[in-house]
Order: C-alpha cells, then structure tokens, then sequence
C-alpha cells in the first residue's frame, strides 16, 4: 500500500479501465453498479490528497491497533500487518439476499452429510458420493463415528470463499469448516471505515457487522450441556505461533471469555477444567481453534503437545460441548468438495442456489486424463492444503512447474482436483496514487445454532500484486470492507447505534 507523500491528481474514476474483467462497482458502460452511486459519487468529490491521507491514517491505524497475522517459514519475522485498502466493496440488496438463502441452503447440506457419515453412510450407500472418496480421506475421523453433537449440528461456524468470474456469476470456490479465520479482519476494517469515512458510512445505509461477537458467544452458549444456566466459554487457541493467534485473542476479548492452550486445561472428576490461582474451574464450552489432530493425543496424534490429553471423551459424554465438532474436516476436503451440489439435491430434494466452480476429481481417470493435457489452462488444488499452499495456476506456472504437478497427480490422484482458470472480478483499488482494478473474493461467515445466521457482508480479500489471483494474505493479499446495503434504513439502523 501507498506509504508516500500525497502528490498528483489521478484518484478519479474516469478513465478507470475494467480491462474486460467484471468490475464490483463499475459496470462495462463504466457507470455505478447498483448500491455504488453514492460511494464513488463522493470519493470523486474528495481532493486526491485528502483521500491519500485518510488511507495513510487507516494503515496508521492497523499498526497501532496490532492487527496482525503470521506468515510461516518467513525469514522477515513472522507476524505482519494485515494490509488494507480504503475503497470498500459494495454488495446491493438483491444479491445479498440470493447469496444469503445459497449459504444457509449449503450449510444445512453440509450438516446433514457429516452427520451421515458419522451414522448411516446413506449417501455412501446409495452412490451419490463413493465409497472410495470417503476411505480415503485423510479428515475422516474413525473416533467420531456415532458421536451426536448437540442439536445434531456438527460445524457451528463456517467461513465459504465465493468468487465471480467474468460473466457475473457467482461461485462457491471452497468451503472452510475446520478453523474458519478472517472474521476479526472484517470487524477492524469496519471499526476502521467507520472513522475513516464516517459521513459517507452513515449516508450509505449499510448493514451491520460488529454484533457478530455477541451472536458468536450466544452460539457457543447455546451448546452447553444441559441443566447448565451460565456456562464457562473459552476459546482454545494453539498459541502464539499460529498463523490466526491475533483472530483468537481478538475473538476472546470481544467475547469476554478466557483465552486458554492445551496446557492451561486438565480433565478432572471427567470434566474439562482450567488452572486458574483459585484451583479448578470447570468449562462447559471450547471454541477451540486447534486442528482435530492436535486436540486430544489420547484420540487422535500421540505427539501433540497442543490438546488436552482426555478430551475427546469428556465430549463423548457430553461434559463439554466443541465448536466446531471433532470431524467436521470430511466436508471441507476439496474432493469432496465436488460432490456439494450432489448433497444439496440428495438431503434437501433441492437445486444449489449457488453454485461450484466446475470441478474435476483427478481420481477419475477420465477427468485425471483431460486435467494432464490441459494443466496450462487449470487450477490444481492439494485435497488438504490451505492459505494459497499446494496448488498449480496452469497458465502462470512455468513449464517446470505443470510436470512437477502432473507427477504428483499421477502418484496420489486422490489427492487433486482441478478447475478452470476463472477471471477473477476486480474492484479499484489504491496503487501509489492512482486507482487500479485488483482481483477479489469474498468470504462470507456463517453461525449455525438454533437458526442459521449469515454475517451481512464477510471478508474481501484482495491480490495486492498487479495481476495476481491469489487474494491469502500469506501470499501477498489485503483486505477491504465489505457493504451489504440494507433494503431499507432500519437494516442499518443497529449500525449506527453500535
């Protein structure tokens, strides 16, 4: 981001090139798309300096506020700050509410299917999903099967990347239901817009965000055992070290709840309990943000030092409620990724509202022979990677680089999908002193507990490099607001209250 002096006069729209991409708020006339007149009315409005110096004072102010991440295997220190850019993204009504029924529709699937997995197999059973995918994924945990969560809701909280490619079509790229992070970066954006643009934020008739924190911890109280009036939270984060350490002590603070690790927890009586300078104190609640492999090395690794050794049958009988369940990793395998809209049809006799990017499973052979010839022109993906690792964009990777990839598919297809190339929308986006489009996605945030509640809006990520689709922040990405408009003012109206 700019960290110059404010100079020339180039922060206009006019002249702004879309490059033959799907804008987010230009359209191909280059006039406003719906919900975006007010906003690029009155940053035309501002003089260019005034404008570089409100972005100057948002980054001033996510250095002084420490909002970070961790990079791994960085020899330039591990903890960086997030970037972040002033032009928000701007999601009109209508879409919003198309986009909101799609990942409620999609979450209830997804229940439904891990649900099955760890009881009947129906699905497996009658072919939808094969038997063979199942077996041999590597987030299948044998120690949860016949395991009942409360409410049979097994993920609580999901974080889902949407795409757009070129023609306005809006994809499912992945869904994130292990360890979904990104949502404090969503609530400091939108802590920070407010200060920063406070007048145009007010006019604008945006729908609120900064009471996810309540609902968050409403959720989680919700899943105590029974019989339990005021139940102890806390989130478990693995430590410092982790890539989303800041996400969880945000989360904790905003949440008023206890930040623990491993160590700071025993089993007790076979309830959870936590050390604290006046003895024990039993917790009836973990929103833990350790990988199931971490959590319990009485269940599941031997060596991890990260768990709570005992845990997972404190669970089992239900002493101690976990957000999200042990095993909610089946569903978010990007194999079985493929087979989403397969499960919508199959649990809810319903057709996806939103749909995934076409997507071809390497362990067939007929689909691992077309991805080969054509992996100048495919996204290869790792079934289990994250964060931008273990995958191939074909027409950007050299020579070198597609037969290394086509060696690993040939030795573990299972382990690879592959899609199309999409043409990533792009929005405007402050480069030095002038706007240029970069590309986006969007991760919505999703809380599943007696009702499903979608967080109007979630995270815009941004390729800050010129030309790059790969928005991670590990990876070079940023960050923007994102405005869901409301229908009406009294949408808004708990917005301009908190």
């Amino acid at each position: 981001m700019n960290q110059s002096q404010p100079n020339a006069s180039q922060l206009h729209f006019r002249g702004y090139d879309t490059k033959d991409f799907f804008d987010e708020l230009i359209d191909e006339h280059d006039k406003p798309r719906p919900g975006a007149e007010l906003l690029l009315q009155r940053i035309e409005e501002l003089p260019d300096d005034e404008i570089l110096q409100r972005q100057q004072m948002a980054e001033r102010s996510l250095f002084r506020m420490g909002i970070t991440f961790n990079v791994y295997g960085d020899n330039q220190g591990v903890e960086k700050i997030m970037p972040f850019d002033l032009v928000p993204r701007i999601i009109a009504p209508e879409e919003w509410s198309r986009l909101e029924r799609g990942l409620k529709q999609r979450i209830r699937a997804l229940n439904l299917f891990i649900d099955d997995i760890y009881h009947d197999q129906k699905i497996v059973k009658d072919k939808v999903v094969p038997e063979v995918m199942l077996k041999s994924a590597k987030s299948f945990r044998e120690q949860c099967i016949g395991i009942n969560p409360p409410a049979g809701i097994w993920c609580h909280i999901t974080g889902t990347d949407l795409v757009r490619d070129k023609d306005g079509t809006i994809y499912v790229l992945e869904d994130n239901l292990r360890c979904p992070s990104g949502v404090s970066y969503v609530l400091q954006n939108r802590f920070i817009m407010k200060r920063s643009l406070p007048w145009l934020f007010d006019a604008s008739n945006v729908r609120p965000v900064l009471d996810y924190p309540g609902r968050l911890f409403q959720l989680l109280e919700y899943l105590a055992p029974e019989g339990i009036e005021s139940p102890t939270v806390a989130v478990l984060t693995p430590g410092v070290f982790n890539s989303a350490y800041y996400e969880h002590s945000f989360l904790a603070q905003q949440m008023g709840v206890e930040l623990v690790e491993g160590r700071d927890l025993v089993i007790h009586d076979g309830f959870v309990c936590m050390r604290t300078t006046k003895g024990f104190q039993r917790v009836d609640v973990l929103y833990r943000r350790i990988d199931d492999d971490f959590i319990d090395p009485k269940a599941f690794r031997e060596d991890s030092m990260l768990g709570v050794p005992g845990l997972m049958e404190a669970y089992r009988n239900g002493r101690v409620a976990l957000a999200n369940a042990p095993g909610t990793g089946i569903a978010d395998d990007k194999v079985i990724y493929a087979y989403v809209e397969k499960m919508i049809k199959y649990y809810l006799d319903e057709e996806a509202i939103i749909p995934n990017v076409p997507t071809y499973v390497c362990y067939d052979d007929k689909e691992r022979e077309y991805v080969l010839a054509n992996l100048d022109k495919l996204v290869v993906k790792a079934a289990n990677e994250a964060g931008g690792y273990g995958m191939l964009i074909g027409p950007h990777a050299t020579e070198e680089e597609r037969e290394k990839f086509a060696g690993l598919i040939q030795e573990n297809p299972r382990n690879y999908i592959a899609q199309p190339t999409l043409s990533l929308s792009r929005i405007p986006t402050i480069v030095e002193d002038k706007f240029e489009g970069r590309h986006v996605d969007l991760r919505p945030y999703i809380l599943y507990s007696e009702d499903i509640f979608v967080l109007p809006g979630g995270l815009t990520r941004v390729a800050l490099k010129k030309g790059s689709l790969v928005v991670n922040s590990s990876q070079g990405g940023g960050s923007k607001d994102t405005w869901v408009i409301g229908s009406s003012p009294q949408q808004s109206q708990s917005q301009q209250q908190s």
